[in-house]
C-alpha cells in the first residue's frame, strides 16, 4: 500500500463542497466515507478502510457500553458521499460543523486516509511536532 501522502490547499464552496486533489481521486473511483475523527478533523475513507474500521467498531461494541456509545457515534456521523466529475465532494452540514470547515480547508494525506482541518486548528495541533522536525530530537 503507498498510502496517501501530501498537504494541499482547497476552500469550500457555498453548496458545502471542496475539490478532492487529483492525486487521491483515483482511490475513491466516485466516492468513499466521511467521518468525524479524532482532533477535530474530517477524514474520508475509502470503501475497503471504511469497511475495516466498520469491523473494529463493532467488535469494541461487543465489549463494552463505552465501545457501544463510540460504535453509535461514528455509525451515525459517517458518510458516503460521492466525487463529481469537478472532482468535487458535498460535505454534510454536520461534519463542517464539528470540523470548522468553512473558506480555505487544509486536506492533507494521513497514510490509511485522508484528513480535512480546518488550517488554525491544524497549525494549533501540529505546530509542536513540526518544530520537533526542524529542530531534530536532541
Amino acid at each position: 500500500m503507498a498510502g496517501f501522502v501530501g498537504r494541499f490547499e482547497h476552500s469550500v464552496d457555498s453548496k458545502g463542497r471542496v475539490i478532492v486533489p487529483v492525486r487521491f481521486r483515483e482511490a475513491f473511483g466516485r466516492g468513499g466515507f466521511l467521518t468525524p475523527n479524532t482532533e477535530g478533523c474530517v477524514a474520508l475513507r475509502t470503501p475497503g478502510e471504511n469497511e475495516r474500521l466498520m469491523a473494529e467498531m463493532l467488535e469494541a461494541a461487543k465489549t463494552s457500553s463505552d465501545g457501544r456509545n463510540q460504535a453509535r457515534v461514528w455509525a451515525a456521523n459517517t458518510a458516503e458521499v460521492e466525487i463529481d466529475k469537478q472532482g468535487r465532494m458535498a460535505i454534510p452540514s454536520h461534519l463542517r460543523e464539528f470540523a470548522h470547515l468553512e473558506g480555505d480547508v487544509l486536506i492533507h494525506g494521513a497514510i490509511d486516509r485522508i484528513e480535512l482541518w480546518n488550517p488554525a486548528q491544524w497549525e494549533e495541533r501540529v505546530k509542536p511536532m513540526e518544530a520537533w522536525f526542524l529542530e531534530g530530537d536532541e
